[in-house]
């Protein structure tokens, strides 16, 4: 079907991706997968491994193959469904480049300067990579590439997606309306401190869980977590309020036990190893079935080969179907400008 048919009685569509750093862990988890596998009822959604994204930074390319692969795994494990959802990987869709090079017609570099993550990223290089700067122009281009009216973001996202509504307005307004200005789905989680309680949730700074660690290896990281700085003893009183672990059982512990963590953290009848112990059996049960899947699927890659290429195949014909309109309104579709 294509774009413009039956395009009153489809879902809204949304796009997220996520970059290829191989398994993911529990910051993806909280921050974005659980959002993913819930939106798959109500939306039409496309979800990606956006490898394109990560050679924008330091990467080996060697690597990059397997850590697709792994975070592809991850997606099915934690619930992405197949039947459901469009799963695929970024470069496999090159309209994802093709349009990010048509859109720098209308993105002021100035726009793209003001970006906080470009700042951040670039405040400590010598040279500057053009990529980084243009990064959040093939965001754009792969969220409009599908004419997604939704986003799932991060707060830290917000600005990215505000240029890229900005970006479809520009050449809205420049070659004809083609693009829907894309609107924020923003995570309830909020900023998912790791497990020091003081940085974001990453890999690279050992912060983290991954989602298919072992029941023996989710204990030992969670017995590193940081909790109430102002509890020394053990027979100090606790405060919920400023514990990053109690932070975590809100999101990860079953409800019904929240009210007796809180009261017995406040007045010292359990204890910090008690408490990390009660996360780490939470964490446990929450991705024992996550595991399994991984399992089979890593037995069978096959499967995910299959379901990236399926994936990869719809999001191309949406994507040749906009592409080719793009093309025709910025004259680049020249033949047919001879037959006029």
């Amino acid at each position: 079907m294509s774009e413009g048919e039956g395009q009153g009685e489809r879902k809204p569509r949304v796009f997220s991706g996520m970059q290829p750093s191989g398994e993911a862990h529990l910051g993806n988890y909280l921050g974005a997968l659980r959002q993913w596998v819930d939106m798959q009822n109500e939306y039409d959604c496309f979800f990606c491994v956006v490898d394109d994204h990560a050679i924008t930074g330091e990467f080996a390319g060697e690597a990059l193959p397997t850590r697709t692969f792994e975070l592809a795994v991850s997606f099915l494990a934690v619930g992405l469904d197949p039947s459901r959802s469009t799963i695929f990987v970024q470069s496999d869709v090159p309209e994802h480049t093709e349009l990010s090079w048509l859109f720098n017609a209308v993105t002021p570099v100035g726009d793209l300067e003001r970006m906080t993550q470009y700042k951040d990223k670039t405040a400590r290089l010598s040279s500057i990579p053009v990529g980084l700067l243009n990064y959040p122009v093939l965001q754009a281009a792969d969220i409009l590439i599908y004419r997604a009216e939704l986003v799932p973001v991060g707060e830290d996202q917000i600005q990215h997606l505000e240029l890229a509504r900005e970006i479809a307005r520009r050449w809205n307004a420049r070659f004809g309306d083609v693009f829907p200005e894309p609107r924020a789905l923003v995570s309830g989680s909020g900023r998912i401190l790791g497990l020091d309680g003081s940085a974001k949730m990453s890999k690279s700074l050992g912060n983290t869980v991954s989602i298919l660690a072992e029941p023996d290896e989710i204990r030992e990281r969670v017995r590193t977590a940081v909790t109430d700085p102002q509890r020394v003893r053990r027979t100090d009183p606790g405060r919920p309020d400023f514990c990053n672990v109690y932070t975590l059982h809100e999101h990860l512990t079953d409800p019904a036990l929240l009210p007796d963590i809180a009261e017995q953290c406040r007045t010292a009848q359990r204890g910090c190893v008690e408490c990390k112990g009660i996360l780490a059996d939470a964490i446990i049960e929450r991705f024992a079935p996550f595991r399994e899947r991984a399992r089979h699927y890593r037995e069978n890659p096959e499967e995910v080969v299959a379901i990236l290429d399926d994936g990869a195949e719809r999001a191309r014909s949406l994507a040749r179907e906009t592409m080719a309109e793009v093309r025709a309104r910025m004259g680049l579709d020249w033949r047919k400008g001879l037959s006029r």
